[in-house]
Parts: structure tokens; C-alpha cells; sequence
């Protein structure tokens, strides 16, 4: 085995121990760790979707400490203002000049917590952020840490007082994870856990430790972008994009930045499994997540039931998978 080989494999036991230490205080969300990591590791960011109490904001605590990364917290409201999010000149008497004070975005991890409970206009202060990692006022660029990820939680839309998110906020999320309903074994695991004294705002208490370290992340983030891909599996992703704008329950398929996110996530998700490239297997395990909040049904197929789960299951079985 060579020394890169030993290096990753190193790397990879160090991201399964953050799953490891998440799970000490998090139960029955497995899938939804595994997200969170493979967003991290292909430099993206992580929409999740859940009824109220299902654990999210705690999910995305406990990953931040078990990462041993600096987080804030972001608690989007109706009145939440741009400059909240990103920062905003003020004003400095003794100086007599503006100085730029720096946002809650300038972290490593941001929890967004119920996003859509704020207008699209405060939503989109984190565009830019999200996209180039830096912020731009009055002319200045400022860089964001490294790494950056923003967690967004919300409720479904259909709650009250929410927003629906704006389709280039929501294209600017790698992942959109359904945090779903507990199973009753889980469920009687977390009541048993609350029993024996568990504390939700005293991570350290329940044991959850750092598991890796910044540099660890930086260096997992760069193997995955070495993973290799062949021509056939790349044509795989084309054609996959090319039968979403075909369908007939389809208004908006996915874009070419769609095809590029399925891409880096089915990387990092090969990546966590010890596979040197991609198959199409990667690519159809990712898919889901990673599409199905970039797509608009239309409005008679709405009307019908179909889901955009459905539709994209549907073209999984429908395009050709390269041998």
C-alpha cells in the first residue's frame, strides 16, 4: 500500500469517527450523518427538511463539535435583516470612520436554522457566501473561513409563516436531506436516553469529542477531488440530466450545475467507501438528494400526486447504465 493510500485510509477511519461521536447524542439518523459528511468533503452545503422537533438543529450541533469546528447559529426570523447575516459597516465614534463588522456567516459552520421563516430578500445574503465563500461590501471582498459549510434547516412549506425558498438559494444547496419521523425502536432509544439524564444543550456530557481536526478535513476534501471518473460514467450524468428536461411531469429539469453537484457528491460518497472512482451505482445513490430540490414539477402533475422522488426514480430506470 502506498503512503497516499495509508494517508486516505487514515483520513477516511478519522470522518467515520465523527459519525461514531455524532451518535452519541443523535439517534436513528444515520443516512442523514453520512450527508452532512459528504457535503463537507465536496465543499457544499446541506438543506434538511423535517417537522419540527425531529432533532436537525441538535444533528448539526453535534456534528460541529464532533468536527471541532466554530459554528454560530443563525436564527432566521420574519424581521431578519441582510446585514444580520453577512455584517454591515458601523460606525466608530472614537475613529470617526466605518468599519466593517463581520457577520454570524464568518465560521466554519453555519446553522441556518429555519430558513424559510425569512423573506427570499434576507435569504439571499447567503448567496455569495455560499457560492464564492467570501462576502463583498462597499466595494471590499472578504474571504470566509475554510472550511465552510452552512446547514439550513426548515420546516415544509406548506407549515404557516414560512417562505418558499428561491430557486437560485435552493440551487446553491448540494443536498436537501428529509429528516423523517423517528422508527419506534430509535424513538424509544432517544426517550431512554432523556430517562437517564440527557442534556441536548450539554454536548460534552454525553461524551460527543472532537474526531478530526481542520487540517484532516482540508486534507479529506482534496482526496475526493482526486477520485477519477471515465467518460462512460460521465456521459451516465449527462444523460440522467438530459431525461429530467424530457419529462412530461418536468416544467424545470436540472441544470448543468446540477449535474456538476451530482458529480462532487457521488466523489466524496465513493470516496467514504474506499473506491478509487465512480461507478454508476454512486451516482444513483446520490441522486436523490441531491436533485430532488432542484426540480419544478408541473402544475397538472402536482395536482395529480407525483412527487419529485417519483419522477427522478422513474428516470433512474428509464436511461441506460453504462457497463
Amino acid at each position: 500500500m502506498t503512503e497516499t493510500a495509508e494517508s486516505d485510509e487514515d483520513l477516511r477511519t478519522a470522518m467515520h469517527r465523527v459519525r461514531t461521536e455524532v451518535g452519541k447524542a443523535v439517534v436513528g439518523q444515520d443516512g442523514t450523518v453520512t450527508g452532512l459528511l459528504i457535503a463537507l468533503l465536496a465543499r457544499g452545503h446541506v438543506l434538511l427538511e423535517g417537522v419540527p422537533g425531529v432533532a436537525k438543529t441538535l444533528l448539526v450541533r453535534t456534528f460541529s463539535q464532533a468536527l471541532g469546528l466554530q459554528t454560530k447559529r443563525i436564527q432566521f426570523t420574519p424581521d431578519l435583516m441582510p446585514g444580520d447575516v453577512s455584517g454591515s459597516l458601523v460606525y466608530d465614534a472614537r475613529s470617526g470612520e466605518f468599519e466593517f463588522r463581520q457577520g454570524p456567516v464568518f465560521t466554519h459552520i453555519v446553522l441556518a436554522d429555519e430558513i424559510n421563516r425569512t423573506p427570499p430578500k434576507t435569504q439571499s445574503a447567503l448567496l455569495e457566501a455560499m457560492e464564492e465563500r467570501q462576502v463583498s461590501t462597499d466595494g471590499v471582498t472578504r474571504a470566509l473561513p475554510d472550511p465552510f459549510l452552512v446547514a439550513a434547516t426548515q420546516n415544509p412549506i406548506e407549515y404557516e409563516g414560512t417562505y418558499t425558498l428561491p430557486e437560485a438559494q435552493l440551487d446553491r444547496f448540494l443536498l436537501k436531506l428529509v429528516v423523517d419521523l423517528p422508527a419506534r425502536d430509535a424513538e424509544f432509544a432517544v426517550l431512554r436516553r432523556h430517562a437517564d439524564g440527557f442534556d441536548p444543550r450539554d454536548l460534552s456530557a454525553a461524551g460527543v469529542a472532537q474526531a478530526v481536526t481542520p487540517d484532516e478535513v482540508r486534507a479529506a476534501q482534496r482526496a475526493v477531488r482526486a477520485v477519477s471518473v471515465t467518460d462512460d460514467v460521465l456521459g451516465y450524468l449527462v444523460d440522467l440530466a438530459q431525461a429530467t428536461r424530457r419529462s412530461p411531469s418536468v416544467q424545470l429539469g436540472v441544470s448543468p450545475r446540477a449535474t456538476t453537484a451530482l458529480l462532487a457528491a457521488a466523489k466524496a460518497w465513493a470516496w467514504l467507501g474506499g473506491s478509487p472512482a465512480i461507478t454508476p451505482d454512486h451516482v444513483q445513490t446520490m441522486l436523490l438528494p441531491t436533485w430532488r430540490h432542484r426540480i419544478r414539477l408541473r402544475p397538472d402533475a402536482e395536482l395529480e400526486g407525483v412527487s419529485v422522488d417519483a419522477v427522478l426514480g422513474s428516470v433512474v430506470q428509464q436511461t441506460r447504465v453504462p457497463v
